[in-house]
């Protein structure tokens, strides 16, 4: 739960600093893909390849920072950069998301254009994240997540462990269509309208009000207890009843936090099948699964690999770097009608990683990969 709390007098309700995200706009499908197609994309858009190594870097230039207009008129220049204790709190919510033993690995860099995540602390401007594999599309000079309150005090960590879950794809669980909340809407606009948020009509909607597309949640259960669910205090649900005086989350990861988190992310196999030239591999798995080949490639030059049969997957190739696999390109066919297809040069003597994770196939086994 990314949340702040701030106590009032006892005659007043709990008030909370939450996490504001992005508004990014739906992904929208043409008429050729149907619907059982486009829940299946759905359900595994923006997740991360599993065996991904995802890097995240800490603004640290005294240049890092954006100049904003304050109530009177007058300008101010509001950093990025945040003091080492903040960090801690965040590499330490990392590490809790990794201990779960999950596949995917965290690694902090030093320089920006080798991170995937860039985190800044940019006091007054709330605590957010972009959701999964989303923060490949921003620019490297920007943030992908921000922390706009001290990390180090009351529910710093779980502020961070909540972040951290949207970067790893994870929406805000009180959206969970399957919750059955009815808000007491025109309460919780005056709510979040009022400080410490001061949030717009528009923002309150996106990240309370609006219910999450059905496909994206795959049935999954309501969680009040998961980390990606806010606080609320009394007077904002109207039903269930037993929430009319506000809900509460107990903190920290919850079950179904780790069961899902384990769902996407299982640990890796630790010896990799290989992927030879002219040999295709034809492939018995489910939408969400996935395969990992190692490639040793004994010419240099360029190389294809291909999807074949109607689906819908992502291919991703990585290269190893003394031990530490670096992304080198892939290709996402999901809801086009093309197969996935990559075109890189190769070098003998060095050793690649081919991971392929499947949204959509039309029959069990009729999908195959090939290299050539």
């Amino acid at each position: 739960m990314a949340t702040k709390k701030k106590h009032t007098n006892d005659d007043e309700p709990t008030t909370f600093s939450y996490c504001d995200l992005p508004m990014v706009p739906p992904r929208v499908f043409g008429p050729e893909v149907d619907p059982n197609r486009a829940s299946a994309i759905v359900v595994n858009d923006n997740k991360w390849v599993n065996g991904t190594v995802i890097h995240y870097y800490f603004f640290d230039q005294d240049t890092d920072g954006e100049t904003v207009l304050l109530a009177n008129g007058n300008q101010q220049f509001r950093t990025w950069v945040g003091a080492e204790k903040q960090k801690d709190v965040v590499r330490q919510a990392f590490g809790i998301w990794k201990d779960l033993g999950i596949g995917l690995e965290f690694e902090e860099v030093d320089d920006r254009e080798d991170a995937e995540v860039r985190i800044g602390f940019m006091q007054g401007d709330g605590s957010w994240s972009y959701i999964g594999t989303y923060v490949l599309e921003i620019g490297a000079g920007q943030r992908t997540m921000n922390f706009g309150w001290d990390l180090t005090t009351g529910d710093g960590l779980d502020t961070a462990l909540h972040e951290i879950g949207h970067t790893l794809g994870l929406p805000h669980e009180h959206q969970n269509p399957n919750a059955g909340i009815v808000w007491d809407e025109e309460a919780v606009y005056a709510a979040l309208a009022a400080p410490p948020n001061n949030w717009s009509r528009d923002t309150t909607y996106y990240n309370i009000i609006r219910k999450l597309d059905p496909n994206t949640v795959d049935g999954s259960a309501w969680d009040p207890d998961s980390i990606m669910h806010y606080p609320f205090g009394p007077g904002l649900i109207l039903k269930p009843d037993k929430y009319k005086k506000g809900i509460s989350p107990k903190g920290g990861l919850s079950d179904l936090d780790i069961q899902w988190m384990k769902t996407f992310y299982p640990p890796l196999e630790e010896e990799l099948e290989e992927l030879e030239l002219f040999m295709a591999k034809r492939l018995f798995i489910q939408p969400g699964d996935q395969v990992n080949y190692v490639i040793q490639p004994k010419a240099t030059r360029y190389y294809d690999i291909r999807t074949f049969g109607t689906s819908d997957t992502i291919l991703v190739l990585f290269e190893d770097e003394d031990g530490e696999l670096r992304y080198r390109t892939a290709d996402d066919d999901s809801a086009q009608e093309y197969n996935a297809h990559i075109r890189y040069k190769l070098v003998k003597g060095r050793k690649y990683v081919l991971r392929a994770r499947l949204y959509y196939q039309n029959l069990t086994g009729q999908f195959a990969i090939m290299m050539w």
